[in-house]
């Protein structure tokens, strides 16, 4: 298994400290959070995408994933959603990441129209993330938090390309057992981000295994060269303990649920 953590969990952190974190901690990637309040964003120059590629490459740190807000299933233009998610692409391209984190975002529409707007923009998206060597990933979340729901839009695209995060909170907050959710989504899993929390009412992030999120059975069946993320949210509870602190504690928590089982 390999690990990454979010910058969802660093908020604003400069990007040297990003991977002296990563390094020093024992953890081989990052999922850079795209957005302007953050170090990685759209607007990055070309000389400054290059400077964030040799931040990375001199510590040995991968860029796993960038973690963009396009909501892909959001009522209105396609023009406008599919712009953004080029651009997204493009900047992934450019810093070496592999994949790109995309929302569903289909609000409380009827779920055969979400899924028919998710599913047609991706599948305009996909033919250029090929060409560029990226891959689109739906995550387990919002409108479409249950594995199910997002393996359906994966689907019905029918690309290589395009594929589903799992994040384990979605899932579970949907009421899917993690083995379900491993089997509809293992054909399209890029990677699984993991977080915990102490009931489905109080969403504070915590260390894993300090909650109530059943990891050890999410993480079960994975393959042993798959990529597991924390997803942190400090952004959104400012009031939680520094990701710092506990990412030791973390990493080997994640690990002792990884390891082979005897």
């Amino acid at each position: 298994m390999k690990l990454a953590f979010s910058t969802l969990g660093v908020p604003g952190t400069p990007l040297a400290e990003v991977v002296r974190l990563a390094s020093g901690h024992g953890y081989q990637g990052v999922e850079l959070r795209v957005h302007p309040e953050e170090p990685v964003h759209l607007g990055l120059s070309p000389l400054e995408r290059a400077d964030v590629v040799e931040v990375f490459k001199a510590a040995g740190v991968e860029i796993l994933a960038l973690a963009g807000y396009v909501r892909v299933a959001a009522e209105g233009d396609d023009g406008p959603v599919l712009a953004e998610l080029a651009e997204l692409v493009r900047l992934a391209r450019d810093l070496g990441a592999p994949y790109v984190r995309v929302f569903p975002g289909g609000g409380d529409q009827d779920r055969e129209a979400a899924d028919a707007t998710a599913a047609r923009r991706l599948g305009a998206a996909a033919p250029y993330a090929a060409d560029l060597g990226v891959n689109v990933l739906l995550e387990t979340h919002d409108s479409h938090r249950a594995a199910v729901a997002a393996a359906r839009v994966v689907a019905a695209v029918g690309h290589p390309r395009i594929g589903a995060v799992w994040d384990v909170l979605h899932t579970w907050l949907a009421g899917e057992e993690p083995a379900a959710s491993h089997a509809v989504l293992a054909p399209h899993l890029g990677y699984v981000q993991v977080k915990d929390v102490a009931s489905a009412r109080d969403l504070t992030p915590l260390v894993p295994g300090a909650g109530a999120l059943p990891l050890a059975a999410c993480l079960d069946g994975l393959a042993p060269d798959a990529w597991v993320c924390w997803e942190y949210e400090k952004r959104w509870h400012p009031e939680a303990e520094g990701l710092p602190g506990l990412l030791d504690a973390g990493r080997d928590h994640l690990l002792r649920l990884g390891a082979p089982k005897r």
